[in-house]
Order: structure tokens, then sequence, then C-alpha cells
């Protein structure tokens, strides 16, 4: 068999040169040129010709080589490979849209000290105690590192196996070996093939061995977790096309100063990418967040001036969250605008549509919002609650504290429907409010709750004595 052969990608433009070199010769851009393995001789040897295209011999082809996959009809393919297997953890199974599929490959992305390893320790423990042999690669820690985590987390399973190694080589050996039902790597920017002479985390040698390990997991049906940095936007660290070639991403999130952490899924090619899991950090590690609305509103004060309930849908979960905002008069004439847990340019949007529906000026006004809990609101159904919380601390006139409101405004201060409105009202009524601010388009519902209907935010204001 010919021996690998390395040449270096273009990533702008795809051109391949076999030497390193600081600018790209077919597009002329600068730093572009990544080391990878170049396997169009293997792919013309597989299929039996020469690389200009005439038919091989069967000498041809490399030792060991697959026979290709016959054709079938769609119909006919089984789909038990992909039944999710539950992990243990409920909010990670909410998430998941009820847990692992066997030979998937999740990739589980997130700041430096927010919780991931000791997320996938507590998934590990929980899967070995079924019964089910695990693997755990560290690259970042030792073994001995490992276990002293797993005492605190109270995840000492004899069924965990642990490895702490970075070749990809000797990973993939161990896979082979041990079959495990469940693999975590930590992390995949520690690894590094011996087939590419760059450094452990480059592009080049993240792709490869991503790309290797897919191979493996598809072929023996193991789960594979990858723990992935983020660089300072917020992305997963590594090329693109390492999202690409994982079946789940998932963003694991929260502020290291507050015990919320948030999961969701970026990525899903077994199910829904609404879904929100919720957690708190303990000393003995991450605990479900089994009634997140009365978490949120636990410290809540009333009968304070810019705080409205928003009643929101996060996948098939009802939340409700407290929206705070505070105006003051701006020091310069240019006025501020800051947001934490929404849309700094839906807030623009907004204050644009109180002062162009309304005739109430926010020139010369600093505006801070704020979303309490360490939740982000990211649908439109908060639009109505974000207005009502302006309005009521530009007027100094506290809204009714037993009332929630849930609807979408548009730029003509017209208020629209959103969906799940009779879960979010039901979920309002267990936590004892009693009136609920919707648009008039909204469904007849069956809730236990006073149901207002508006028709636009000139009414809503009016009927909470905002105007």
């Amino acid at each position: 068999m010919a021996k690998t052969r390395t040449i270096f990608r273009c990533m702008e433009c795809g051109h391949s040169v076999p030497k390193w070199s600081g600018q790209c010769s077919g597009c002329m851009a600068w730093n572009t040129l990544v080391e990878e393995i170049d396997n169009a001789a293997s792919g013309y040897r597989l299929l039996g010709l020469s690389q200009n295209g005439n038919v091989g011999t069967a000498s041809d082809a490399p030792v060991g080589a697959p026979n290709m996959s016959a054709v079938q009809p769609l119909t006919r393919v089984s789909s038990d490979m992909g039944t999710p297997l539950p992990t243990g953890i409920a909010e990670l199974d909410r998430v998941l849209g009820g847990g692992l599929v066997p030979g998937s490959v999740t990739l589980l992305g997130g700041e430096p000290g927010i919780g991931k390893s000791t997320l996938v320790l507590q998934m590990l423990a929980s899967k070995a105690r079924e019964g089910a042999p695990v693997l755990y690669v560290t690259g970042e820690e030792s073994a001995g590192q490992v276990r002293l985590r797993a005492e605190r987390l109270r995840a000492l399973e004899e069924n965990i196996g642990i490895v702490s190694t970075t070749s990809l080589s000797e990973i993939m050996s161990h896979m082979l070996d041990l079959r495990p039902h469940l693999c975590v790597i930590d992390s995949i920017q520690t690894l590094h093939s011996p087939q590419l002479s760059s450094a452990p985390g480059s592009v080049g040698q993240v792709r490869e061995c991503a790309n290797q390990l897919v191979a493996v997991a598809k072929a023996t049906s193991t789960t594979v977790v990858l723990v992935g940095h983020v660089t300072k936007d917020g992305n997963i660290a590594g090329p693109r096309t390492l999202e690409h070639i994982v079946d789940t991403v998932l963003s694991f999130e929260g502020d290291r100063h507050n015990i919320l952490r948030t999961l969701r899924a970026n990525k899903h090619r077994f199910g829904s990418t609404e879904e929100l899991g919720l957690f708190t950090m303990a000393a003995d590690g991450l605990v479900a967040v089994d009634d997140p609305s009365g978490l949120f509103l636990g410290d809540r004060r009333q009968g304070s001036t810019g705080s409205v309930i928003a009643a929101t849908l996060q996948g098939h979960r009802p939340l409700l969250v407290e929206v705070q905002t505070l105006a003051a008069n701006a020091g310069t004439s240019n006025a501020r605008r800051s947001t934490q847990g929404m849309d700094a340019n839906r807030l623009a949007l907004l204050l644009a549509v109180i002062e162009s529906s309304l005739g109430i000026s926010t020139h010369g006004v600093d505006i801070y919002a704020n979303v309490v809990g360490g939740v982000r609101l990211a649908e439109p159904g908060a639009d109505l609650a974000v207005c009502l919380s302006v309005i009521s601390t530009m007027r100094r006139i506290p809204v009714n504290e037993n009332m929630v409101a849930c609807g979408e405004v548009g730029l003509g201060g017209e208020l629209r429907s959103v969906a799940g409105l009779e879960r979010r009202l039901a979920e309002a009524a267990r936590l004892g409010f009693t009136t609920a601010l919707v648009p008039e388009s909204a469904p007849w519902m069956d809730v236990p709750i006073t149901v207002l209907r508006m028709d636009t935010l000139e009414d809503a204001l009016d009927s909470v004595c905002l105007i």
C-alpha cells in the first residue's frame, strides 16, 4: 500500500500544494493553507481506477478495502439504529429528544469552567450504573485528577474505563478493543494524528481527528461525545467543518458567577433544536431544575416599576421570567441601550414602535433592560412584556403584580398571537397569577385565569393604566 501523503489545501479556494507557504497561489489569499491527508490516490484505488481514469487491476485496491455498498429502497432501511437511548440525566434527555442515538457523534461546547467535564462525567456514571461499559478519554487531565472529581460528584463507578492520552491512534485502538456503549473525549482540541505534522488544536488536526472518530463511531455503533473549547466570540474553536460532520452540537452556557446553567442544541439531526435544559451548579455537581419558573420568580420584589412577567416558551417547556427595565436621564446626547438576556436590536425596534405608535419619546433617556435569572429571551412572545416594562419605568407606575403578558408587537403597534399560548397561561395559573394580557387574535383557551384580549399596544397600556 502506498505511503500516506499530506498536502496543504487552501480553506478559501480549495487549491492544494505539496508544501506550506504564506500565500495561496490559487486565490492569492494569505495564511489560508491547512495541512491535511491526501486521500485522492486511495479514493481512485477503491474505485478500481488509476488516477488517469483507466481501469486498474485488483492489485491496485488496498488490502482490506470494503466492498461497495448495495443500493436498496429507503423503505426497507431499518430505523432501529435511530432510537435514542436515555442518558439518565433528564434535562439532557429533554434537549436530545430522549437521549443519545447509538453510533452518533455529539459535540459539547462551552466556556472554561462552565461545567462541561462535570456534565459528561455524571452522564458516564449514569450509564455505568446500568451495567454498560463506557470510556472516558481525557487529554487535559490525568486519570488521578478525574478520579478526584468523580469522588466529589459521587460518580465513581467500576464500569467507567479511563485513559489519559492525546494520540488518535491509541484512542481508536481502545474503542475497537473495548467496544464501549459510550465514549467521551475531553477534549477534541487536544488530540493529534501522527499522520499530520501540525500541532494539536490546529485546523487540520481537529478536522482529521474528528473525521476518523466519526468513521469509527458509525462502524462500531459507539456513541461518541466530543468536548470542545470555545473562542472569545462564543463559537466552538476549530474549523467550521467540525460542526458539520457531527450529528449534534450542544451549547452549555451560563455565568460563572451564577448557579444557573442552560443547555441548548444548535444542531440535532435526530430531533428538535428548540428545547432548553436547565441546571444549577451545586457542590456535588449539576442538579436539574424541576421548576424553573418558580426559581426565576423566587426573589421577585412586588410593586416595583419596570417589572413585568413574560410568559415564554422554550421548545415544549413554558417559562415565566421577570423582565426589568430602568430609565435614567442620559448624561450625553447619545442615550445608552444596554441589555442582558435579550437582543439589543429587538429592544431598539420596540422603542421605535413605542415612539411611533404612542408618541412617547425615549430620546435623551438611557434604557437598561434585564431578564432576571440568566435566561436569554430569543422569541417575539416577550415583546409585549418588554414594552409594558419600558412604559412602566418611564411613567413610574407599577404594573399589576398578578398579571402576565404574552404577545408579539408589530411595527404598527398591533399585537400578534404566538404559539403555545394555552401552555404558557396554564403555567401562569399554576404559579398563582390571576390575569393574562394576550393579543385579540389569540385562540380560545380553557385555562383557570382571566384572559384580557387587546388589539393594539395602546389598548394594552390603557388596560394596565399606563396611559
